[in-house]
């Protein structure tokens, strides 16, 4: 079972570009629609939950996806497989100084997954919506919630919605049908992850300097503090790390984190790679990518259990569904600005999207047959 939950996730932290509103897309079509590995509502709440936590919203995402299929064990697969290719591939970046992503070729190849992640995202807010906003007053919510996120796109806009939407949907969805969703995680696993959590997010905070164990401590208090996604973790790195590292250095880090598949947090990866003493590149990116990571997987393993005490009362169901059609919002938002500015620039490119967004709606093509074709036409671009 772990290899099987491994290859999955690896292959989408392969291929999934476009940010975390684009995993939150890749995940459901791959894990919900195709596999039936959890039900919409579900997903919907682990999508929730996630939003109301710090952390890497997505990695959270699919640790919840892949603890319901396998316990701890398909949490850590899912985890490994699709944060591994992005580590490996920031590493690289470091080692390698970006000399091969000026190539045509890789220029070519990124347009083309960065129109695939237009594709996805759009097809994953259609599908949600169909789901999550079946009434009036949700298509409202959603609509509020995406026009709040483009006139106001500071950075902890999706958490204030977030926490808006459910104080006004625990009051205007009174008549929500009160559902339980189970979890397999038990009371004493949550338990001890909250006192090592607590633990670790008081001990680290006592511990100052430049060297491996520092490193990790001010990741961990920046992955603890994190609201709102990848984005907002640079200026938390970048308070927290101004002893460890250059201004050109994080910069650069984003810019590759943003280049690359799978989660933006990956960013601590490159900044432990380049941070490193002589020869222990490997180990230094390998900590920091726990330190960053960490604290926010703990947290869902946390959150998921608390959810089941109180996931059947009518209010907190409530919120959850306006909570729901405020992430639709989100991503309608998100689409709007910046995936499609910085992703769609002519006609030609428009087209494309719409065509492969028709094929992606009438065939259900897999994940890796989607890649394929945009990678294929990618290249073919940039060498005719």
């Amino acid at each position: 079972m772990f290899f099987s939950i491994f290859c999955k996730f690896l292959l989408l932290g392969c291929t999934s570009f476009g940010g975390p509103a684009a995993h939150i897309g890749y995940f459901r079509k791959e894990f919900v629609e195709r596999l039936s590995w959890a039900t919409e509502e579900e997903y919907g709440q682990w999508v929730a939950l996630s939003q109301i936590m710090p952390g890497p919203g997505s990695s959270q995402v699919g640790f919840a996806v892949g603890y319901h299929r396998a316990g701890l064990v398909g949490a850590i697969a899912a985890f490994l497989g699709f944060t591994l290719p992005s580590v490996v591939l920031m590493c690289a970046f470091a080692a390698l100084g970006m000399q091969f992503a000026n190539s045509a070729v890789f220029l070519g190849v990124l347009s083309a997954l960065k129109l695939m992640a237009v594709v996805v995202v759009t097809d994953a807010i259609w599908s949600m919506a169909n789901t999550f906003c079946k009434t009036n007053s949700t298509r409202l919510v959603a609509l509020l919630g995406a026009v709040f996120i483009l006139l106001w796109p500071f950075a902890l806009s999706s958490l204030l919605l977030v926490l808006l939407a459910g104080i006004i949907g625990a009051y205007w969805f009174t008549d929500s049908q009160p559902t339980q969703i189970k979890t397999h995680i038990s009371s004493r696993v949550a338990y001890i992850t909250l006192a090592i959590f607590c633990g670790l997010f008081v001990l680290t905070s006592y511990i100052h300097g430049t060297g491996w164990l520092a490193l990790f401590a001010q990741l961990f208090q920046a992955g603890s503090l994190v609201f709102g996604g990848g984005h907002v973790v640079l200026p938390l790195m970048s308070e927290q790390l101004a002893g460890f590292i250059s201004t050109e250095h994080l910069l650069t880090g984003y810019a590759a984190a943003q280049a690359v598949p799978g989660p933006m947090f990956t960013l601590a990866s490159y900044l432990g790679a380049v941070t490193a003493p002589e020869g222990a590149m490997i180990a230094w990116a390998l900590l920091a990518t726990v330190g960053v990571f960490l604290p926010g997987l703990m947290l869902m393993l946390v959150g998921q259990k608390c959810w089941q005490f109180v996931s059947h009362k009518p209010r907190v169901q409530g919120a959850v569904k306006a909570i729901n059609a405020a992430v639709v919002g989100l991503l309608l938002a998100t689409l709007i600005f910046p995936i499609i500015p910085s992703s769609v620039s002519s006609v030609w490119q428009a087209t494309v999207v719409l065509l492969a967004l028709l094929w992606l709606r009438t065939r259900q093509p897999a994940i890796w047959q989607l890649v394929s074709a945009f990678v294929v036409g990618g290249m073919v671009s940039a060498l005719f």
